[in-house]
Formats: structure tokens, C-alpha cells, sequence
């Protein structure tokens, strides 16, 4: 059987860090194509991975009939655009999270999917990984009982990725750690909770500790290579907010960079019979009751590249034809929830959802 030929569109850091080993791994998948604006990036992903061919437009992507596949790793400026282009041209993509800057962007895109019929699915890659599986099946099983509510938290210490770049402009990005982190979060909840419609949400983003860029301090900083002094601030760097669904509650506080040295990145899942206490990108633990006292269970399991699982579906599902977990139809749900909040901020008030 023929290998699907695939393009990546931007070759900076998830592409590179992701979705290339990825593809390289898979005994189905041969890249074409790596394409950016900058060439020595394209130039450099020849040179590495000793394929494909390096372009500096993807619409010459768009021209060749062999490609079957598109990653989309672009700042998120982007995604919307080049998806439906791709699209159009009857390529099926993978678009990095988060779908778009803005629920209407993210709309466009799902019609698009719709209108063409090709497989359009968004990185939100923590839909493959085992251990969030595995605690899905668990809720959905109705180990915990009614999950009545989640507690979402995404605190950083100071680490606002890219300061004064492209993570931290609004007008690229859609927004800042709401966007960029907490739509894995968020996406994490819907996804083990069995995507519940959003009802009302409340919500407050700051943008307050990374605006002096000349005397922001950190401990570490993701996508350094791109921080600019001279560039741009003006997303959220906090953001805290409440949720109604027609399941769960949930309530959430995330920060790029808070002045509390204390990182606490986890999920908690309170429900009528146990709890759980995911803990992002690792394992988690049921706290419940048995024999007239408490019990704690932390289950052990084979973990899994999740990146590697999310292509490998990816490539799966263009042969067979199946709907993806990450599919836009589902994925659509956080972004019409995240476009809300940001509503609710700048409106001061709560949002009611269709």
C-alpha cells in the first residue's frame, strides 16, 4: 500500500518537537513538504530529517495532488486560513491547538470541514494520552460516581513563553495563557467528562505581570528564541473563572507568571463516590472510601507517546474514514467556552451560551 504523502506547514518548535518524529515513526506517512516563511527553517528540516523538499509557500502545497495530509504547526494567526485552504483543496489537516484565535475563526473552519468533507482534527493531543484515557473510561464507567464538579488549575510561577513575540501578541495569538494553556486544560475536562454542553461562564483574564518586559524576571522562559523587549504585551498572563455545564461545574485559575513560587498544574475530578487528582502530562489518584475508612488508589499503567498516538490516529483515520475524539465537530465546544470567558472579562459579566 502506498505511503500518504504529508506536508508541515511551519517548522518551528511543536513541529519540530512533534508532529515531524511523529510522522518520521509512522511506516505510512512519507513528508513532501516543509514549509515556513523563514527558508533556513524549511532548509534545516530537509537537512535533519533527510526528506522532503523545503518551500517557503504552502500554496504550492496546495497545487500538488500527491499530498494527502497537512500539519498546521503556524502561530495561531494562521490556522484558520491555511486550514481552509487546505481543505478546499482536498487535503485533510491536523491544526495545532488551539483551532483559532477566536470562536468565529474556529466556526469558519468547522464549515469549511463540513462543506469539502475532509478529516479536520486540532492538536488537542491530551485526547491520546493513557492516562487521561484511562481515567475517562474510569468516569465514564461511573467509578466516581456523579462528577458533580472540576476543579481546573494551570499556574506557573514566571513563565511567559516568547516575551514581546508572536505568544504574546493578541493579534497573532487570540489571547495568552487562557489560550495557549488552559485550552488543554478545559479540553481535558469536556473530553473525560463526555464533552457536557457549556451553559454560563464567568470569567476574568489580567494582563498584569509581564507589561513591564524590560523588568519581567523569570526563571525560564518557552520559545526564548523568539522573545522580543521591543515587541508586543497585551494578553493574559492570569485568568480565573467559573463554568456551568449540563454536567459538571467547573471552576479554574491559570497563570503564565504569578508571584507565587509554586507551580500547581492538575485536575480535580470531585465526584459522589471518589475523586481524582489528575496531574498534567503525568499519572492520577482515586481517593475514595472501603472497608469503613479512606483509600487511595494510584493505578499503574504503561504510559504512551501521546503526540506519536495523535498522528498515528490521524493517518488511521484518513484510511478508514473514522471520527476522531479531536475531531473540529468536538473540539468546537472549547472554543465557543474559551471565546466566552474572554467575553465575560471584557464585558464584566456572565455570558450565557446558546
Amino acid at each position: 500500500m502506498s505511503k500518504i504523502k504529508v506536508a508541515i506547514i511551519g517548522c518551528g518548535t511543536i513541529a519540530n518537537n512533534a508532529h515531524i518524529p511523529a510522522y518520521m515513526a509512522n511506516p505510512d506517512a512519507e513528508i513532501k513538504y516543509f514549509c515556513d516563511i523563514i527558508p533556513e527553517r524549511a532548509k534545516a528540516a530537509v537537512e535533519k530529517y533527510n526528506c522532503g523538499i523545503a518551500i517557503t509557500d504552502y500554496k504550492e502545497i496546495l497545487a500538488d495532488p500527491e499530498v494527502e495530509a497537512v500539519s498546521v504547526c503556524t502561530p495561531n494567526k494562521m490556522h484558520s486560513t491555511i486550514t481552509i485552504d487546505c481543505l478546499k483543496a482536498g487535503k485533510h489537516v491536523l491544526c495545532e491547538k488551539p483551532a483559532a484565535r477566536n470562536y468565529t475563526e474556529a466556526l469558519a473552519m468547522q464549515e469549511a470541514q463540513h462543506k469539502y468533507g475532509k478529516v479536520l482534527n486540532i492538536g488537542v493531543v491530551n485526547r491520546f494520552n493513557a492516562a487521561v484515557n484511562k481515567l475517562r473510561e474510569m468516569i465514564q464507567r461511573g467509578d466516581l460516581g456523579e462528577v458533580y464538579h472540576v476543579y481546573v488549575s494551570f499556574r506557573a510561577h514566571r513563565s511567559i513563553p516568547g516575551l514581546g513575540g508572536a505568544f504574546t501578541t493578541k493579534e497573532i495569538a487570540g489571547g495568552g495563557v487562557l489560550i495557549d494553556w488552559g485550552v488543554h486544560y478545559l479540553d481535558i475536562v469536556m473530553y473525560c467528562c463526555g464533552d457536557p454542553k457549556p451553559l454560563t461562564v464567568s470569567a476574568k483574564a489580567f494582563s498584569k505581570l509581564g507589561v513591564d518586559m524590560k523588568n519581567y524576571v523569570y526563571e525560564s522562559m518557552w520559545a526564548e528564541n523568539t522573545k522580543d523587549l521591543n515587541g508586543t504585551y497585551d494578553v493574559d498572563d492570569f485568568v480565573t473563572g467559573f463554568v456551568r455545564t449540563e454536567g459538571p461545574t467547573i471552576t479554574f485559575n491559570g497563570a503564565w507568571a504569578q508571584n507565587i513560587g509554586v507551580s500547581e498544574t492538575y485536575i480535580d475530578f470531585l465526584g459522589t463516590k471518589a475523586g481524582a487528582r489528575l496531574n498534567y502530562g503525568g499519572d492520577f489518584t482515586v481517593y475514595t472510601t472501603a472497608c469503613g475508612g479512606l483509600v487511595n488508589l494510584k493505578p499503574k499503567f504503561t504510559p504512551n507517546n501521546h503526540f506519536q498516538a495523535e498522528i498515528d490516529s490521524f493517518l488511521r483515520c484518513i484510511k478508514t474514514g473514522e471520527k476522531l475524539p479531536a475531531h473540529i465537530d468536538t473540539v468546537i465546544i472549547t472554543a465557543k467556552m474559551m471565546q466566552a470567558m474572554y467575553d465575560s472579562s471584557e464585558q464584566n459579566r456572565e455570558i450565557a451560551l446558546d
